[in-house]
């Protein structure tokens, strides 16, 4: 009974020690998938990349709706981007 205790405490230790980052080869911020992809982590540094909509980003556009738009226009009061 020890000894299959002493198992399952070493199998939870090898599993909560070995987290998903950069030592896999995939380069800070990304971990590899069980299929061998790279794949970004998700937590608080996904969350700061999110573009804000509405917002000017210099040498791309205005992101609006998940996509680039190149202008924007005010009619009667609201933005209107092209």
């Amino acid at each position: 009974m020890k000894t299959l205790i002493a198992l399952a405490a070493a199998a939870v230790v090898a599993t909560a020690a070995s987290p998903a980052d950069a030592r896999q080869g995939c380069g800070p911020g990304f971990h590899r998938t069980p299929y061998g992809r790279c794949v970004p982590n998700r937590g608080q540094q996904m969350r700061q990349m999110r573009y804000v909509e509405g917002r000017y980003y210099p040498g791309q556009g205005y992101w609006w709706h998940n996509q680039w738009r190149h202008h924007r226009q005010r009619r009667n009061g609201v933005w209107i981007y092209l």
